[in-house]
């Protein structure tokens, strides 16, 4: 071509993108338009709390906005130092799995009823949850780490993710984040086994070694706050997924009701889901349509600022969210749940067997209180030794950020 048919064809490019760009952004606001909540005396659920439309409606949506949107993001770093530096096409069940962990850290750290604003000066917390999820290798839950987690579970690096994968890469990645602290618990074959969860919540750090042990516990009580420390002999907060099949092509409508039973429960999470290779994160519904956050959206990589800070405003969806029809939903889904402390774990089985086990026949879950016998024997997830990366050495997602490029949080 030559290099003044480069010159020319670089201005083309740059009007494609802009048009692009424009293009993308009329959709979101079409897509706006199209989605507003309609007039009506049904209440709308949302992760526990209810909502009207005809006294509250702005309330509704600020509910809505302060939950963390993640979505698609282009130009972070590749995966794996040579793999995809963007997850448009794959990454959105990954996405869906950030988000419903972002609201159990939220919960955790702020509260459910903690509320954002745009411009809004936010809690040191608030900001080291949101670094969490960077994209970046050495942050905890980022697209990176959850990408090659996903390799020990068959999951080829750039591969879509199903929900119950999502559901074991990050009870893995929280063994080696000290700072939440979080027991998650994977239920097996749609049972829920309250002995092994108790036993889980309960148990204290895991080591492969007395003098490891000693010497891990010493330096969390240096390098940790009073709240952290105390964490270490108490309740585990609980992150409880349960992956479901709720039908064999299409949801069968006997679940429906209980389904949508447990976005009413104050411990909820909401569900991953969508259609085939298509994920969504619900976080509650009207009527029968399940209202979501949709992952499909491509945004440029954010880094934190030199403070800390993050500039979030893209982390959070400003629109009226998606809604869709209950029955076109896929039959594979997740649920989630949170329970900071005992009680909260104890309620949440008191409202299962009052709401979802009522059902006599198809029940969606079982909640028993023993371990099968003929299921092996349970034992807590602990963090595996790694010799070759010094990650054994981290105290927190704090010291993370410390770590030079060249370290890697995981090792296989």
């Amino acid at each position: 071509m030559g290099t003044q048919g480069s010159a020319a064809l670089a201005p083309r490019v740059s009007r494609a993108e802009s048009l692009l760009s424009r293009y993308e952004n009329q959709i979101t606001i079409l897509s706006d338009y199209l989605e507003e909540f309609p007039e009506t005396d049904e209440p709308v659920w949302i992760l526990g709390r209810q909502h009207h439309l005809n006294t509250d409606k702005s309330k509704l949506l600020l509910d809505i906005s302060a939950r963390l949107w993640f979505t698609y993001r282009r130009k972070f770093s590749p995966i794996g130092g040579t793999g995809p530096s963007s997850d448009a096409g794959w990454g959105c069940m990954l996405r869906c799995g950030q988000m419903m962990l972002a609201q159990a850290l939220i919960c955790r750290h702020l509260g459910r009823d903690w509320q954002w604003e745009k411009h809004k000066e936010q809690p040191e917390e608030y900001h080291r949850i949101l670094r969490c999820f960077l994209d970046r290798k050495d942050c905890c839950y980022s697209i990176h780490q959850m990408a090659q987690m996903g390799v020990g579970e068959g999951k080829s690096i750039g591969e879509w993710f199903g929900p119950n994968t999502v559901a074991q890469v990050l009870k893995k990645l929280a063994l080696f984040d000290e700072w939440n602290s979080l027991a998650v618990y994977v239920s097996m074959d749609n049972t829920v086994v309250i002995e092994d969860i108790k036993k889980m919540c309960w148990s204290p750090p895991q080591s492969s070694s007395a003098a490891h042990s000693s010497a891990h516990l010493h330096r969390s009580a240096l390098g940790r706050t009073k709240n952290a420390a105390g964490f270490c002999t108490g309740w585990k907060p609980l992150l409880l997924i349960i992956p479901l099949r709720l039908g064999i092509n299409h949801i069968n409508p006997v679940y429906i009701d209980a389904f949508k039973e447990c976005f009413k429960m104050p411990q909820s999470l909401g569900a991953l889901g969508g259609k085939p290779n298509n994920a969504y994160y619900f976080i509650g519904f009207l009527g029968n349509e399940l209202i979501y956050l949709d992952p499909h959206t491509t945004q440029s990589f954010v880094d934190s600022e030199e403070n800390g800070t993050v500039d979030d405003e893209s982390f959070h969806c400003q629109q009226a969210p998606h809604r869709m029809k209950i029955m076109n939903l896929d039959p594979s889904v997740a649920l989630g749940f949170f329970c900071k402390e005992e009680c909260d774990f104890d309620n949440w089985c008191s409202l299962v067997q009052k709401e979802i086990l009522k059902q006599q026949s198809l029940r969606m879950f079982e909640l028993v209180q023993k371990h099968p016998p003929h299921w092996p024997p349970f034992v807590p997830p602990a963090k595996p030794e790694v010799t070759t990366t010094g990650a054994e050495l981290i105290e927190s997602t704090d010291k993370l950020f410390e770590l030079e490029e060249e370290f890697e949080i995981l090792s296989v």
